[in-house]
């Protein structure tokens, strides 16, 4: 029987990388040498049911990390579009955590790493709290007594370079259901120019690039809001506001009230324990943090030792380096500290794919992330009291460029 870990060599070539070795002879006696029980190959291991992608209990105060790895052999006409939005991801986070496979032609039977475990922000849990790093927000409801809390966890696509959006404190202060897009001058002329000329307004409906659903921080101009092109989401695509597909903006705004507090913040490498042992979690830092990779790593360094795990002795602290140079965007277990760890704790999950026809082609994706921003969170209103769905409470969403 091959180990998992040649099978997993063979198939994907981040190992190869994450583990130092240089040919999969290499990287087997690395495994030999560890005395690692042989596991069956992916191939023969059973199709359980997925994880729930949203919903996650936490059985106590401590307990940092939710979620688990899992693996899904792809069919020949999936994509990773696909794929990100059935499992609960983003589509940057499933580029990530699979270097070497072409997102788009991923092939038949090919094994995809799903990274649906997380580490939680190392922040208060009260409300909802963003993570920019992961593209990622989490939304901690009020816990209900004698139940465990509970954290609902959702892929956001958040502001270009250039756009960036806001880290700190904000609260919600209005909702809207159907908002009209209010086009800013500036983004009439910009299209204009580009022979592409947009109306004043745009009236909700499958046009409109507010989606069905807006939140309206007290940042201004700055908005959390569903989405008229889904396969967006993950990515560095807004002027700054903060996009959900469309379902789970539907799910958050229908539990979210106004004052609801608002954290964001940056982190791209979380620490966490579980069972006794260190994990670490490392994505790559935003092109334009303020903050270098290394000082990022410092304080992740600093986190480690304020839970009690402090990554002792050289060795240890290379595998952290390397983990966090990798970026694969999911925890791994600082000991052994290479990414097979976490493809044989993984589930092997069956593929509940189905195709939309309506997804847009790569040379659309590009065209997308390429074209003009369309300034479509940067002027929102209500619309006329008695729409369906409408909050009185809402008011006007108004944002200037």
């Amino acid at each position: 029987m091959i180990p998992v870990s040649r099978l997993l060599c063979i198939s994907l070539s981040a190992i190869l990388l994450l583990s130092g070795c240089a040919t999969v002879e290499e990287f087997l006696a690395t495994q030999l040498d560890r005395g690692e029980p042989a596991l069956p190959p992916l191939e023969e291991r059973p199709r359980l049911e997925p994880i729930g992608s949203n919903l996650f209990l936490l059985e106590s105060p401590e307990q940092r990390i939710i979620g688990r790895p899992q693996i899904v052999f792809t069919r020949a006409e999936d994509t990773f579009s696909y794929l990100a939005r059935e499992y609960g991801l983003g589509y940057d986070e499933l580029v990530d955590a699979n270097p070497g496979i072409d997102p788009w032609l991923p092939g038949e039977g090919t094994p995809v790493l799903l990274p649906t475990q997380y580490i939680l922000p190392d922040v208060p849990r009260r409300g909802i709290v963003l993570n920019v790093a992961t593209k990622r927000l989490f939304y901690f409801p009020e816990p209900v007594e004698g139940q465990p809390a509970q954290v609902l966890t959702f892929p956001v696509g958040i502001g270009r370079v250039g756009w960036a959006t806001p880290t700190g404190e904000a609260k919600v202060v209005a909702k809207a259901t159907d908002p009209v897009w209010y086009v800013p001058w500036s983004v009439q002329q910009e299209h204009a120019a580009a022979g592409d000329p947009l109306p004043p307004t745009v009236p909700p409906g499958p046009d409109n690039p507010l989606g069905r659903h807006v939140l309206q921080l007290d940042m201004p101009g700055y908005l959390i809001h569903g989405t008229n092109k889904p396969y967006g989401v993950g990515m560095r695509v807004s002027h700054g506001c903060v996009r959900l597909y469309p379902e789970n903006v539907e799910q958050l705004y229908a539990i979210v009230d106004i004052g609801m507090p608002v954290t964001i913040v940056n982190e791209p490498y979380l620490v966490a324990t579980k069972d006794g042992e260190m994990y670490f979690e490392g994505h790559a830092p935003l092109v334009d943090d303020p903050v270098s990779p290394g000082d990022r790593l410092d304080r992740a360094f600093a986190a480690a030792a304020a839970v009690g795990g402090i990554f002792e002795g050289m060795e240890q602290q290379e595998r952290v380096r390397a983990i966090a140079s990798d970026a694969l965007g999911i925890p791994v277990r600082v000991t052994p500290g290479d990414v097979s760890e976490v493809y044989e704790r993984a589930m092997v999950v069956r593929n509940t794919v189905e195709p939309d026809p309506d997804a847009p082609t790569l040379a659309e994706v590009r065209e997308m992330l390429d074209a003009p921003l369309a300034g479509e969170e940067q002027d929102a209103k209500q619309p006329s009291a008695g729409a369906a769905g409408d909050h009185a409470a809402a008011g006007s969403l108004r944002l200037d460029e």
